[in-house]
C-alpha cells in the first residue's frame, strides 16, 4: 500500500524540476528553428552529406524527401471508406499458475463509414501450450515471455491482412460500383527496432510473416499505417545534427570517439520530434516526408518505412507508412485524411485502434475465468493436485 503522506513532500521538487525543464526545452526550440532554416537552405548537401558518411555516424537520422519548410494541409475524407484496425492482449505464461501456457488475444475492428453497413468488433484468442511452442525460443536465449511479445506482433499483423483481404473481397463480390477507399490502421511504429538484437532465424521467424502480410496489403491497394500517439523519437531531429556538427565532414567515429560529455552537434538534446512540430504545424496539417534510416529497415525490401508528424487536433502524432504508400501520392492522402478523422471521432485519439484495444484487452474478470476454464477441462481429464503454487495462493489474499 502507497503511503501518500510520505511522498508529498517530494512533490515540491518534481514541479520545480518541471519548470526549469520548461525553460530549457524553449531554449532549444528555438535553436532547433535556427538549425531547421540552416538545414533548409542546405536540403540537398546534407541529404548527400548523410548518405556519403552515414556509416561513420554514431546516431540514427532520418532523411527527408520533401522540402522541410514544407507544411501540407490534409483533405476531407471520402464520405465512404472503412477502416480496418487490430490490436493485441495476452496472459503471460507463469510457473506459478495451474498450468504453463500464454494466452494471445487480438482484437480485429471493421468501420464502414457512408455505407449503411454494420462493423465488426471482435477478438481471436490463441492459446499456447505445446512444449515445442513454449520453449523453441530457449535456443536463441529468448525467454518465453519475450518470444510471447514478438509472436503477439506477428498475430497483429497477419490478422490485420486476412481482415482486410477478406473485408475487401466482400465488398467487391456485393458492390456494382468501385469498394470504397479501406485504411489498414495499427497501433504503433512499423519499424521493428526489436529485430536488430535478434538471431538471424529467430528474426526471420518473426519478420517473414509480417511481409508476408504486408505484400497482401500492397496487392490489394490497401494503405498500412502505424499511428504512435505520444513518439519518443528523435530520428528528424537528428538530421539537424549535420548542419550542427562544427567539423567540415560527420566523421563521428575518428572526430568525436574519444568525447565522453556531451558531443558538439547534441545541442537539442533531448528533445523530441513531436516537441517541434507542435509549434510548426497547425490542426490538420502534416510535416514533410522522412525516410527512415533504421538499419532494420535493410530486411524490408519494398516495404522501407517512411513517416510524417500530423497534428491531429489534441497531439502531434507520428504516423508510418510503407514505401509503396508514399509511391501513391493519391492512397497516402487519401490514408492521412481517414487518420483525421478517426482522431476526431475517437476524441483525441483513433476510434478504430481504441476498439481494438478495448476488443483485444484482457481484463481480471477475463484472466480469472480463463484459468477456472483451464482447471475443469484438468480435472475432466483426470490430472490430480491441479492448482496454483503455494506462493501464488498466499499472494492472492492477506492475513494482516
Amino acid at each position: 500500500m502507497l503511503d501518500l503522506s510520505k511522498i508529498a513532500d517530494q512533490m515540491q521538487g518534481i514541479s520545480q524540476q518541471l519548470t526549469q525543464e520548461a525553460s530549457a526545452t524553449r531554449q532549444r526550440l528555438e535553436k532547433a528553428q535556427q538549425l531547421m532554416e540552416q538545414a533548409f537552405r542546405r536540403q540537398d548537401e546534407l541529404v548527400e552529406l548523410q548518405q556519403v558518411w552515414r556509416d561513420r555516424l554514431n546516431f540514427t537520422a532520418a532523411a527527408p524527401i520533401e522540402p522541410l519548410n514544407l507544411t501540407a494541409s490534409l483533405a476531407t475524407p471520402p464520405a465512404a471508406h472503412t477502416v480496418i484496425a487490430t490490436d493485441g492482449s495476452q496472459i503471460a505464461p507463469s510457473h506459478h499458475e495451474i498450468a504453463y501456457c500464454y494466452l494471445l488475444n487480438v482484437g480485429r475492428i471493421v468501420l464502414h463509414y457512408g455505407q449503411n453497413r454494420f462493423p465488426l468488433l471482435d477478438s481471436l484468442p490463441e492459446v499456447v501450450y505445446r512444449p515445442e511452442d513454449l520453449y523453441i525460443s530457449r535456443q536463441w536465449g529468448i525467454s518465453t515471455e519475450e518470444w510471447m511479445g514478438y509472436r503477439r506482433t506477428v498475430a497483429e499483423s497477419v490478422v490485420l491482412a486476412e481482415l482486410a483481404i477478406g473485408t475487401s473481397s466482400g465488398e467487391t463480390l456485393q458492390a456494382k460500383s468501385p469498394s470504397p477507399p479501406m485504411l489498414a490502421l495499427t497501433d504503433g511504429s512499423l519499424i521493428y527496432w526489436f529485430l536488430e538484437s535478434l538471431p538471424h532465424e529467430a528474426r526471420d521467424r518473426i519478420l517473414t510473416p509480417i511481409l508476408s502480410a504486408w505484400d497482401q496489403l500492397q496487392r490489394a491497394k490497401i494503405p498500412l499505417l502505424g499511428y504512435l500517439s505520444a513518439s519518443r523519437s528523435g530520428e528528424a531531429l537528428n538530421f539537424l545534427r549535420l548542419p550542427a556538427c562544427p567539423y567540415e565532414t560527420p566523421d563521428c567515429l575518428s572526430r568525436c570517439a574519444g568525447q565522453r560529455d556531451r558531443l558538439p552537434c547534441q545541442v537539442l538534446e533531448p528533445l523530441k520530434d513531436t516537441k517541434f512540430w507542435a509549434i510548426q504545424l497547425a490542426p490538420g496539417q502534416r510535416s514533410p516526408l522522412w525516410r527512415s534510416s533504421a538499419n532494420i529497415l535493410e530486411l524490408y525490401g519494398d516495404h522501407r518505412v517512411y513517416f510524417c508528424y500530423v497534428h491531429v487536433g489534441t497531439e502531434v502524432a507520428r504516423v508510418e507508412f510503407p514505401e509503396w504508400v508514399v509511391q501513391d501520392e493519391e492512397l497516402l492522402n487519401s490514408s492521412l485524411s481517414m487518420v483525421i478523422a478517426q482522431v476526431q471521432k475517437g476524441y483525441g485519439y483513433p476510434v478504430a485502434l481504441a476498439e481494438a484495444h478495448n476488443q483485444a484487452v484482457v481484463r481480471g474478470g477475463d484472466r480469472t475465468r480463463f484459468f477456472a476454464l483451464l482447471e475443469q477441462e484438468m480435472i475432466r481429464a483426470g490430472l490430480q493436485n491441479v492448482g496454483v503454487s503455494y506462493k501464488e495462493a498466499r499472494k492472492r489474499g492477506s492475513i494482516a
